[in-house]
């Protein structure tokens, strides 16, 4: 299964045209079976995979009585499954009857469909992280969003392909629509035709898998994974102690959860409540970004080598009050929720359970562009240390699990020059194990008129140490102009730019473990 997943993975890098999606791996791929639990996934982005089955289940309930062989759906709503909006999901289900060819564009002929009496067997689904969705700022991460219709345009569950057509005109229509359409449509278009190129070579892969074993010993193996996941938290459970933990954030902000461990029954209570109320600004997080933050952690915690999978999550009750910025209700802005929010449940649930110290904590969302260009990249930072040993320098960690672009790649696609790219020595925390180091990266842009937005943690609240460990760095970002002045931003800021002007983002390191004096 994770094979499969492997595959699509390959498929959408090879085929996708954006730099996002192509050079950043900012997309995941992965497996359900047929009631939209997740089976197994390639090892993508951690936030992404735990929350893709909302969306797959978000399907089901919508549209189980008219799906059909030859159909597939797209949608990025965050209060209908998504998280948020540059991230955008296309989901196909994987009937059992032979579909009666490949997608064609809306200019051919509708393929003779399959009987809608064929069984479904699986889904399969692709999220991309688009560099662009539309919305009041290139990117589609504004700093200052309030609401969601200001962060890019919303797809609610739109039916891609119908009766193996790709319906081009009418995606095309949806994306140029509205106050804030998105800014490059044929690049999306491009992206979309790349996503679902990885879908059709799960379902192949799929289908061939059950023509080999039989499809009730496929389904077994399914059920099996997810049993055999739900057995390895148990065993946790039967050791893991009881904990609680509350985490500041810079805009005063807290996330908190108690996690109460039942040890004879192997069950635990995973509770959220004594988080902030709704966010005035955009780093609400809507609850399949709680779901998935857990379903990392508890998985990280489990020794076994088992897939990520929903049978994580069966010995565990979530609490997630409604009306909190883990559960916001719309039109709440979101595009920080995925990101940055996501970055501090980790962080605080392994804070709760006293095993590993915070690392850099944010993703350090660098978004900038105008009508032609629009990038975006997250930044890594260093890693929390442990008992067992230190935090990794100079990596992305946790929720996120893209690259960086390629120097020679970013200079070529884009009007900028990367002018440095060096680890931060000594700005992780200090402890018998330190904390790793974060980064310092400099762009010099090179044309007039760039909009650059900063999405960013712990520029005044560092990132936590452990047991005596010290807490690591703060993250900074200022603009050196070519006058030679120096614009200090905010951990949320947007400024605009001219040539010859360089953004600096320095990020947090991570925390140390244990007392320094204890350092061999």
């Amino acid at each position: 299964f994770m094979s499969v997943a492997e595959q699509m993975g390959s498929v959408l890098e090879n085929t996708a045209a954006s730099v996002n999606i192509k050079e950043r791996l900012d997309f995941s791929c992965a497996v359900f079976d047929p009631n939209g639990a997740l089976v197994a996934n390639a090892p993508h982005m951690p936030v992404h995979l735990g929350s893709m089955g909302e969306s797959i289940k978000t399907v089901i309930r919508e549209r189980a009585a008219t799906m059909r062989p030859g159909d597939a759906y797209i949608l990025n709503a965050p209060y209908n499954g998504g998280t948020h909006l540059p991230d955008v999901t296309i989901i196909k289900p994987v009937f059992a009857a032979a579909e009666s060819g490949r997608t064609k564009s809306t200019e051919s002929k509708p393929m003779e469909s399959e009987s809608t009496a064929a069984k479904l067997l699986f889904y399969v689904a692709a999220r991309g992280h688009h560099a662009d969705i539309g919305g009041t700022t290139p990117g589609s991460a504004p700093a200052d969003s309030t609401t969601i219709d200001q962060e890019g345009v919303l797809i609610d569950n739109f039916q891609l392909v119908k009766d193996g057509v790709f319906r081009e005109r009418e995606i095309l229509e949806l994306l140029t629509h509205g106050d804030w359409p998105a800014r490059n449509p044929q690049m999306n278009i491009a992206d979309f035709k790349a996503q679902l190129a990885a879908c059709e070579k799960g379902a192949t892969e799929l289908i061939n898998m059950a023509r080999h074993y039989g499809t009730e010993t496929v389904h077994a193996y399914m059920q099996h994974v997810q049993d055999n996941a739900e057995l390895s938290v148990q065993r946790l459970l039967k050791t893991l102690p009881s904990g609680q933990f509350t985490y500041a954030m810079d805009d005063g902000c807290q996330i908190a959860v108690a996690i109460k461990v039942d040890n004879e029954n192997q069950r635990a209570v995973v509770d959220f409540t004594g988080s902030s109320g709704q966010h005035p600004g955009n780093f609400n997080a809507p609850t399949a970004v709680v779901r998935a933050a857990v379903l990392y952690v508890f998985r990280c915690l489990v020794a076994d080598n088992i897939p990520l999978n929903d049978g994580c999550l069966k010995p565990l009750d979530i609490i997630i009050p409604p009306d909190t910025m883990i559960n916001p209700k719309p039109p709440a802005a979101v595009i920080a929720g995925n990101v940055e929010t996501s970055q501090y449940l980790v962080d605080a649930l392994f804070g709760a359970l006293k095993t590993v110290a915070a690392a850099q904590g944010t993703m350090n969302n660098f978004i900038w562009g105008n009508a032609e260009y629009q990038y975006y990249e997250t930044i890594c930072g260093g890693c929390g240390a442990s008992k067992d040993s230190p935090g990794a320098d100079a990596v992305h960690s946790h929720m996120t699990n893209s690259r960086l672009t390629d120097a020679e790649v970013l200079e070529w696609r884009f009007p900028v020059i990367l002018e440095s790219f060096a680890i931060r020595r000594g700005s992780g925390g200090a402890g018998r194990h330190s904390g790793g180091d974060g980064v310092i990266r400099k762009m010099r842009f090179l044309q007039d008129g760039i909009t650059a937005n900063i999405i960013a943690g712990h520029r005044k609240i560092p990132p936590y140490g452990l047991h005596g460990g010290k807490p690591g760095a703060l993250g900074e970002n200022y603009v050196e102009h070519k006058d030679d002045r120096v614009t200090k931003l905010k951990g949320v800021d947007q400024i605009e730019l001219t040539a010859g002007d360089t953004f600096v983002i320095v990020t947090p390191g991570g925390g140390g473990y244990g007392k320094p004096e204890d350092k061999n």
